[in-house]
């Protein structure tokens, strides 16, 4: 079985690590609901993210539909290079920002 961790940062900033695949993305989206479900404004680091396949694309726009539906605004960083080439290839990749409605979202520790 494959593994990944969603911590929860703190104000509303998360981080994903290991796979985003079929194998996990469903694990991953079960874990999420209740974390997400406490904040109004999400950041998901995925700079941890070690693999992704489509599946985990289909988490990423998941998550966006789930924010555009309940009024939420959700920011994605450092979205892995494969999963940014998926999204490319099947011209989905302007999705992912549909779910950021703000400038300047959530400063990262540490910025200027």
């Amino acid at each position: 079985m494959t593994d990944f961790t969603l911590e929860d940062l703190g104000n509303g900033q998360f981080a994903l690590a290991g796979e985003m695949t079929f194998d996990t993305a469903e694990r991953i989206l079960a874990a999420s609901e209740k974390p997400f479900e406490e904040h109004t404004r999400i950041e998901i680091d995925l700079s941890g993210v070690t693999t992704g396949d489509s599946a985990g694309l289909a988490l990423l726009l998941e998550w966006v539909t789930w924010a555009n539906h309940t009024v939420r605004e959700i920011q994605f960083k450092d979205i892995p290079e494969r999963l940014l080439a998926i999204a490319k290839t099947t011209e989905v990749d302007g999705l992912l920002t549909r779910g950021e409605r703000w400038a300047g979202f959530i400063e990262s520790p540490g910025a200027a």
